[in-house]
């Protein structure tokens, strides 16, 4: 049987929505005001989800205070209080929509975490606006 477990942590990050191969007015029509040249900020709520076989040594899918380690390692120390598009290198050639923030964040933990447990990344952008990735699985 198959168990999920779910982290919940958060950052504050700003980032533009803008593609560079763009003239100004496509982006403002394509981004509205998420693509203004100064920048904008999101308080993200992340959700990392592990689905795996429950450990009967430890009656554990993962131990939850090293995966709150690794989200802060990998994720919320790179990622909180940065413009994303200007502190990162992660978003240098990828405008950093919540999909693509999403499946940054998801690449960052995979290498951390074995391969025989399940990751899903939800990413809230605001309370509305969320992404999951990955889907289908």
């Amino acid at each position: 049987m198959k168990v999920a477990v779910f982290r919940k942590e958060h950052f504050n990050a700003a980032h533009r929505l803008y593609n560079p191969a763009w003239d100004d007015e496509t982006n403002f029509k394509t981004f509205g005001k998420c693509s203004n040249p100064n920048y904008h900020g999101h308080n993200y709520e992340l959700y990392v989800k592990l689905i795996g076989e429950v450990n009967p040594d430890t009656g554990y899918v993962y131990d939850m205070k090293i995966l709150s380690d690794l989200i802060k390692e990998h994720v919320v120390k790179k990622f909180d209080h940065k413009n994303l598009n200007l502190d990162t290198p992660y978003f240098k050639n990828k405008i950093p929509t919540a999909e693509n923030i999403a499946m940054v964040i998801y690449d960052l933990l995979r290498e951390q975490i074995e391969d025989d447990l399940e990751l899903k990344i939800r990413l809230y952008e605001t309370e509305r606006n969320f992404v999951e990735y990955p889907v289908g699985k």
